[in-house]
Order: structure tokens, then sequence, then C-alpha cells
């Protein structure tokens, strides 16, 4: 089993940069296993992929994020994180941290981030 809490979301204003956490606990054999992302769900839109960082440290990101948004991660801490620069008021959602290993999908609680002037 494998838990999972987000930190670090809040309000800005359009252009401006929030820093997103992720920290992992429980199996560390699955944590050490896992790939790691971010998702986020606006209000009455589906949940998308923001971005993505697999084992080997390859990445993905959203059309939209790139070269805006940075994925990195900490194994020594079991901490993930996403650097969003220039945020737009479309980047306003709930912000959930995922782990994918063994089939299962592990997700946190989520945390809002509302772009606003």
């Amino acid at each position: 089993q494998v838990q999972l809490v987000e930190s670090g979301g809040g309000l800005v204003q359009p252009g401006g940069s929030l820093r997103l956490s992720c920290a992992a606990s429980g199996s560390i054999f699955s944590i050490n296993l896992m790939s790691w992302g971010w998702y986020r769900q606006a209000p009455g839109k589906q949940r998308e992929l923001v971005a993505r960082m697999f084992r080997g440290g390859n990445t993905n990101y959203a059309d939209s994020v790139k070269g805006r948004f940075t994925i990195s991660r900490d194994n020594a801490k079991n901490t993930m994180t996403l650097q969003m620069n220039s945020l737009k008021p479309e980047d306003t959602a709930v912000y959930y941290c995922n782990g994918f290993v063994g089939g299962t999908n592990y997700w946190g609680q989520g945390t809002q981030v509302t772009v606003s002037s």
C-alpha cells in the first residue's frame, strides 16, 4: 500500500508561480517501482493528465502545460514536485498526485489551485 499527500496549492494571479509537492509513504518497495504523475480536474470536466515521470526518469507533459510546468522527484525523500510557472486562469483545478505500480493507481486527496486576479 502507498499513501500520497499533496501540498502547496493556493490562489495565485495570472502569470504567477506555484510549487506543488507530493509525499509518499507506505511500502518502500512499491514506492521505488512507482511511476509518478500529476492530474487535474476542473469543475465540470474530466480528470486529465498534467505531467508524468516514469521510473527511468522520462517525462511527458500535456500540451497545454509544456514549457511552463516541470515535474521532478527526489527518490531519497520519496517526494515529487510540480513547478508551475506562467500560470493561466485555465490552470485552475484540483490537482491530484498519482502513483502507479503493479497495475494499481494510488491517489492523493487533491489540492486546489486557483489562478485569478
